[in-house]
């Protein structure tokens, strides 16, 4: 999904110290590959409603993620979501991502996902909720599409950073906020060496009038040297 040309309408707006740090220590606290981190290699197993394919992936980067599956559609579709779960775990320093932009911070703090935190300036009109030094809720906002991503769940890894098992994303309309979709997502992981790497990747969603349940299954890891 393509993410629009950031802009900066919100010149006016001071960036907010607590805000600033309350992200920080939330960005930090989630798990990441290391900065050394090479990629890994894994059988993939995708099934689609009891349709199973068989194939291989290799990922050495958020960009460079190759699936090799006899069902050309399917592989396409695992390629998109690897590339997606690679994006998330790539190493990358706060000044670089969220930390670059002005945040501010919503006066009170009893929502139950917590305190409302808006990044300014990136063109998507972004805002997440923290609670308990962890991001449990985002937003954003773009011409096509809409989206609200709620963390349910999480675990602990061995370097005690918090790493997502379980979130829902709602599709809106960005026009009416009509709903158009919604997704379910469970993940394991597995730790091979210094890193968590996945296991396995259930996605439950509404498409054409029917429920679609799909798993991509990942064995026999290997790290790239």
């Amino acid at each position: 999904m393509q993410s629009p040309t950031p802009t900066d309408t919100d010149t006016a707006v001071a960036d907010d110290p607590q805000a600033r740090a309350l992200l920080q220590r939330a960005f930090e606290g989630t798990a990441r590959w290391q900065p050394d981190f090479r990629g890994f290699s894994a059988d993939l197993t995708v099934n689609t409603n009891g349709r199973q394919v068989n194939g291989t992936v290799v990922v050495k980067g958020p960009r460079d993620v190759t699936v090799q599956l006899p069902d050309e559609a399917v592989q396409k579709w695992a390629q998109e979501q690897i590339g997606m779960i690679a994006v998330h775990r790539a190493p990358r320093k706060f000044e670089e991502s969220d930390g670059k932009h002005r945040l501010t911070l919503e006066a009170g703090s009893d929502h139950p996902l917590g305190q409302r935190l808006d990044l300014h300036g990136d063109g998507m009109q972004s805002f997440y909720r923290i609670k308990d030094d962890r991001i449990t809720q985002i937003n954003r906002k773009m011409p096509h599409v809409a989206f609200t991503i709620n963390v349910e769940e999480s675990s602990r890894t061995q370097d005690q950073k918090h790493l997502t098992t379980k979130y829902t994303v709602y599709y809106f309309a960005p026009q009416d906020g009509k709903l158009r979709n919604v997704e379910s997502f469970t993940d394991t992981h597995v730790r091979v060496g210094t890193s968590d790497l996945p296991a396995t990747r259930r996605i439950i969603s509404y498409e054409n009038g029917e429920v679609m349940v799909r798993t991509m299954t990942f064995r026999n890891h290997k790290l790239l040297a």
